[in-house]
């Protein structure tokens, strides 16, 4: 049973080295991560586990040299870990030329996937973090949501996309409606729209700076997925920018730098490249209650377009993506299936005035354009039989509920099937968009602001929860709030279809 165990990046203190920006697990069914933070010189990263805190006869396992090629962070896969335990872990930095010198130890846990059932999974899923100039504020005790989410004590934590906001800079103060002053921590990375390396790597490390985030991603495993924001609002392949506060315009050059320093900020169990196109998208098996598909609906899109083709291989998967996916369901043996989609697929997203963002564009007709790929996903689901699948997403900066029904829509051959919205953890919260009936959504439940982006001090963090028992298999979805507790419940029975 494999696991991932990582780093952030560490400094130099006393000349020993120091993991500064704390550790992280993550992709828990193979991957960790450790990080320095300006380590001078390098250091190689070391990590122990163990079956208890005390780490007695802990396990060491040999990580990589921790330098500015990576900057100075690292990711070691750790291998053979028992299943359906507790592992504790710590990250040691060591100096390579004298082993004997390491930096103070920083330690993590998480628990490896269940062999079996009687375990039960329960995780929890948002979304959208330091967006729209609301980052980490000294006064509200920065990122609380994270500290929330921490005490539930769940397996693990889908980020949904948007994990930080590299076109969004963050300034020293905003005034507030009501007259107000919203404060935020800055760096000088955060100044600015990134574009080199460096400026993407302190896009990163702004939110590590919270000490909520670091203290929540010792305990909780994070499966990450990117959006739009970790590189530029509503990117696409091939795109040249007619944005004046670029002077990079190719926005492949500016996605490339951005992959690297997500590869090096986030323990992903495709990164480095697994295959030709350094791939986003993966499924991880957690037992055999959960397969969790992660999807990647930013780096092989087509251009955003009034998105009414009558036909579209590329879509908002591209023809590989969508291959894989179709496999790997019918393939899939858990009792539920979750397809973490970066966007949603029923809500309507423009892209300015004539334009679409998402996969919907407004026309309740039969399938054109992105849909259609979804089309003839739903359609092979039908087909091949596949029970069990939900969908949970983030984006839209709201939280919502909608069932998904071919009695109601102009496109029929497919199962009836949930999708679930969450967050923003911590960016400005927007108005609910409308619905496209191309896919037949009624919207059960929906809580937005009537505004564009209010402030976390106005419109509080969502995010949602799935509980999984281990006996009936039954699945029960939260919609949550910080602070204030269950939003919305639904809950759902293995094996059914339509429900």
């Amino acid at each position: 049973m494999p696991a991932l165990a990582g780093a952030a990046p560490a400094f130099a203190r006393s000349g020993r080295p120091k993991a500064g920006w704390g550790v992280e697990a993550g992709d828990v069914t193979a991957p960790t991560r450790g990080s320095s933070g300006s380590v001078r010189p390098p250091a190689r990263m070391i990590v122990e586990t163990s079956a208890t805190e005390s780490f007695r006869n802990a396990r060491r396992w040999r990580g990589p040299l921790l330098g500015p090629g990576t900057d100075f962070t690292g990711t070691t896969r750790l291998r053979g870990l028992p299943a359906g335990e507790q592992i504790h872990y710590r990250v040691l930095l060591q100096d390579p030329d004298d082993p004997r010198r390491t930096g103070e130890p920083v330690a993590g846990t998480f628990r490896t996937t269940p062999k079996g059932r009687k375990e039960g999974v329960r995780f929890l899923w948002s979304g959208d973090i330091a967006g729209q100039g609301w980052g980490i504020n000294p006064d509200r005790g920065g990122y609380r949501v994270f500290e929330e989410m921490r005490r539930r004590d769940p397996d693990f934590f889908l980020c949904s996309g948007d994990t930080v906001y590299a076109d969004g800079p963050i300034q020293p103060s905003v005034t507030l409606p009501d007259g107000s002053v919203w404060r935020n921590v800055t760096t000088e990375e955060k100044s600015k729209v990134a574009e080199s390396l460096a400026e993407f790597r302190g896009t990163f490390r702004y939110n590590l700076l919270d000490e909520n985030l670091r203290r929540f991603n010792a305990q909780v495993p994070s499966v990450v997925q990117w959006d739009d924001h970790e590189v530029r609002n509503n990117w696409y392949p091939g795109q040249i920018l007619d944005d004046a506060r670029y002077t990079e315009k190719d926005v492949d050059v500016l996605a490339r730098r951005s992959l690297r320093a997500f590869s090096e900020y986030f323990p992903i169990s495709t990164l480095p490249p697994g295959d030709e196109d350094g791939r986003l998208y993966r499924v991880l098996r957690h037992g055999p209650l959960l397969d969790v598909f992660v999807l990647d609906m930013r780096s092989y899109r087509n251009a955003n377009s009034p998105n009414r083709q009558p036909d579209d291989a590329t879509g908002i998967l591209g023809a590989r993506q969508l291959a894989w996916l179709k496999r790997e369901l019918s393939r899939s043996r858990a009792v539920w299936k979750v397809i973490a989609s970066d966007m949603p697929l029923g809500l309507v997203v423009p892209d300015g005035r004539t334009n679409f963002e998402a996969v919907a564009q407004g026309d309740p007709g039969a399938p054109l354009g992105r849909e259609l790929q979804i089309a003839e996903l739903l359609r092979h689901i039908k087909h091949r039989k596949i029970t069990g699948t939900l969908w949970l997403t983030a984006d839209v900066h709201y939280t919502s509920a909608q069932h998904y029904d071919p009695s109601r829509a102009a496109f029929q051959d497919f199962a009836p099937f949930w999708e679930f919205v969450s967050g923003p953890l911590a960016a400005g919260g927007f108005p609910a968009t409308k619905l496209d009936g191309t896919f037949g959504p009624e919207q059960k439940f929906v809580k937005a602001p009537s505004r564009a982006n209010t402030s976390p001090a106005e419109t509080p963090p969502y995010f949602g929860e799935v509980d999984i028992d281990g006996d009936s298999g039954e699945l029960t979805v939260r919609l949550r709030q910080e602070g204030g507790g269950v939003l919305f419940t639904q809950v759902l029975q293995p094996g059914r279809v339509g429900q």
